[in-house]
């Protein structure tokens, strides 16, 4: 492989999976045609503890003297209750070094909470973001930088960059051709949150997905991807009695996780509002799907260009009133597909990320 060497730092891994390492796996490969080689490199402090860890990236990063590091940011990459006090360090060596660092900030705000701890946690947090900004050269911002609660002035540093869908969509993704779904129109859910955010999803897809189902009819739900199996017997329980047909899938293989997607006609987003750092909502984009919502502080263009049919999370039955309309008009529902698939196209496919990508690493805006 030829091209511009550059490198993606990275901190623990995530589990049952990784998207920010899977992000650089989909960005390292879009780069290769824009004449960059970028490369995937760790700071495995949790197995080697944070003395070692930070003597094996001093003695790597001589090697990186020129080169762009792109370290990865979220707060539980770089510690394991959220207070990544040692981050800052970490970009010090690398300026050491005589690296160009750029901080990809995937964690765009502190924290929540109404804890002491969450007080505590997210002052930790907006600390060390601000302390990273001013080290680095560059920072990219999944959201629009206007939208950030704590980013006032970073001259010339900031860029806003989407993130795309950590799936291989290019040949998969548009054709529902030779797919039978026996009559039944289906709604996809990608992504539980645990705990009692994810009991209030639940409650929330349920209740929508019942109100359409009796209204409509021949009604397919398929959730699938973090926590699903989790859920799964409580989505069972709650189905019990419905003519829902219900599929939970659970964690797949991405080419897996297109096929689902791509043969449904609608994507559930109820995690959190709507935003271009939102993966698991972007993956319905990128499959040329309808993405029923809601918004926040973070939703703005080019989300809202997608084919979004939104809902007041505060209004009840309203979900279930915007899925029933997607549902029920054919042509509505192609009207917002074709709009997914064009903002795909244009904003969120790694083609497109890759070149945004492109211009700040060759010195254009």
């Amino acid at each position: 492989m030829s091209g511009q060497r550059l490198f993606a730092l990275l901190g623990q891994p995530d589990s049952p999976t990784d998207a920010v390492e899977e992000y650089c796996r989909y960005l390292a490969e879009a780069l290769v045609p824009e004449g960059f080689e970028l490369v995937i490199e760790r700071v495995d402090w949790r197995n080697k503890g944070w003395a070692r860890a930070s003597r094996s990236l001093r003695h790597r990063a001589k090697g990186w003297r020129g080169a762009w590091v792109l370290v990865q940011y979220t707060a539980l990459a770089w510690s394991a209750r959220g207070f990544p006090l040692r981050f800052p360090s970490v970009l010090k060596t690398l300026k050491a070094a005589g690296a160009r660092v750029g901080v990809v900030f995937h964690d765009i705000e502190p924290f929540s909470g109404t804890r002491v701890i969450d007080s505590m946690r997210r002052h930790s947090q907006l600390r060390v973001m601000l302390e990273a900004l001013r080290l680095s050269d560059a920072a990219v911002f999944t959201v629009p930088l206007e939208r950030i609660s704590w980013l006032k002035r970073v001259a010339n540093k900031g860029r806003f960059i989407p993130v795309g869908a950590n799936l291989p969509t290019s040949s998969m993704a548009n054709s529902r051709e030779g797919v039978s779904t026996g009559g039944k129109l289906s709604v996809a859910v990608f992504g539980i949150t645990g705990g009692e955010s994810g009991r209030q999803e639940i409650e929330t897809i349920v209740e929508a997905v019942q109100f359409a189902a009796a209204r409509s009819g021949n009604l397919r739900l398929i959730v699938l991807g973090r926590n699903a199996q989790d859920a799964e017997a409580e989505f069972r329980e709650r189905f019990r009695n419905s003519a829902v047909e219900l599929h939970v899938l659970g964690v797949l293989p991405g080419e897996d996780v297109v096929r689902s997607l791509s043969i449904s006609d609608v994507l559930l987003f109820v995690r959190g509002p709507i935003s271009t750092r939102r993966g698991s909502a972007i993956a319905g984009i990128a499959c040329g799907l309808p993405v029923i919502a809601f918004e926040g502080q973070e939703t703005a263009a080019p989300i809202t260009e997608a084919g979004l049919a939104l809902y007041s999370p505060q209004r009840k039955g309203d979900l279930g009133d915007a899925l029933l309309r997607v549902l029920q008009d054919e042509h509505y529902r192609a009207s917002l597909a074709q709009r997914s698939l064009l903002a795909q196209r244009l904003y969120f496919s790694w083609h497109a990320i890759a070149a945004r990508y492109a211009e700040f690493l060759n010195g254009r805006q």
